[in-house]
């Protein structure tokens, strides 16, 4: 069990709020009732290209939270750590109600993760394995992504991954978008485009 008290000494930068906490990862996927400072994991979300998501529990605010964790191996490259810092600041300015929040960066020598909104409900891509959606359906979840995109592209910032999998459908009928792990801030027309990002 990862277990530790500490008192968190905190840094702000912008809107993101990073706390350093002695923490430590191992390199194994972190089963349900283990802990990571505050947080109780719940169960693993999913494994992407920057690090597990897990449903995990904030002891300290009594509220459900997922984290993204970038894994322990990852950490020693400084390209994965500034994508991954990168990805932080760029969710700390965005605040709309189709992108899931950040609420936390939380950042040691030994572990880095994002405390972000835990979104209950299926992905649009388990929701369009169980058949066409009827069209007034369609219509309203597509409304809602191209408003999440709005939103992000006055930052300016550009999705660069958007798929059904980083799309999640509250059972409200409310639209998320997850995973700005591969945005990227654009200066402006003026810069060439590179063909790698087309």
């Amino acid at each position: 069990e990862l277990k530790h008290r500490s008192k968190s000494a905190k840094h702000n930068l912008g809107r993101l709020r990073i706390n350093y906490m002695p923490l430590a990862v191992d390199e194994m996927t972190l089963q349900p009732g283990a802990w990571l400072g505050q947080y109780e994991i719940l169960a693993l979300l999913g494994v992407g290209g920057m690090g597990e998501v897990y449903h995990a529990r904030d002891s300290k605010l009594n509220r459900e939270v997922a984290l993204k964790l970038l894994p322990e191996h990852f950490a020693r490259d400084p390209e994965r750590i500034l994508r991954f810092r990168r990805e932080a600041q760029l969710l700390a300015s965005l605040n709309h109600p189709n992108i899931a929040l950040l609420y936390y960066f939380e950042e040691t020598a030994s572990a880095r993760f994002l405390v972000m909104e835990y979104v209950p409900g299926p992905t649009l891509g388990e929701r369009i394995k169980r058949g066409p959606a009827p069209v007034e359906e369609a219509l309203r979840i597509a409304k809602q992504i191209a408003a999440a995109l709005e939103h992000a592209h006055e930052k300016p910032i550009i999705h660069r991954d958007l798929k059904p999998a980083n799309v999640k459908v509250t059972p409200e009928g409310q639209v998320k978008v997850l995973d700005f792990g591969l945005a990227k801030a654009f200066a402006g027309a003026a810069q060439p485009t590179d063909p790698a990002d087309i």
